[in-house]
């Protein structure tokens, strides 16, 4: 077998992993979440870039570059995105509807998720990792 070979496997292999992480992850999630955790899940994918990969860190599932971009979780009332206490900060008054802790934003499962919103924050995320020296 060559090495392109090799690699296009090693690459199939590792996304049919991440799908299995977060689909364990989903099917251990309260049912009532598993909605909102699917179109975070989609937003978040959309805005990193393409070569982050899916992970369980900490038992939840996470998008990793370099370092981990950002966490998110489901829980029964909510679904939490953890982007850094840093990034929450820069969007404080954005987040005034939400309810938020130094690392953590907890989005009601009763209400529709803010996926611009998201976005803008994975994003923000994402150039903050950007700027950092390695």
């Amino acid at each position: 077998m060559n090495r392109a070979t090799q690699k296009r496997r090693g690459s199939r292999a590792a996304a049919k992993s991440a799908l299995q992480d977060f689909q364990s992850y989903l099917a251990s999630a309260p049912k009532p979440s598993h909605r909102h955790l699917k179109k975070m899940r989609d937003a978040i994918r959309s805005v990193v870039p393409k070569e982050a990969k899916e992970v369980i860190s900490y038992g939840i599932p996470a998008f990793k570059g370099e370092k981990i971009i950002v966490w998110y979780a489901a829980f029964a009332k909510h679904c939490s995105l953890f982007p850094t206490a840093s990034v929450i900060a820069d969007f404080k008054t954005e987040l005034k509807p939400y309810s938020i802790s130094k690392g953590t934003i907890h989005f009601p499962l009763d209400k529709p998720l803010p996926i611009s919103l998201i976005k803008r924050i994975v994003k923000a995320r994402v150039a903050q990792l950007e700027k950092k020296p390695q």
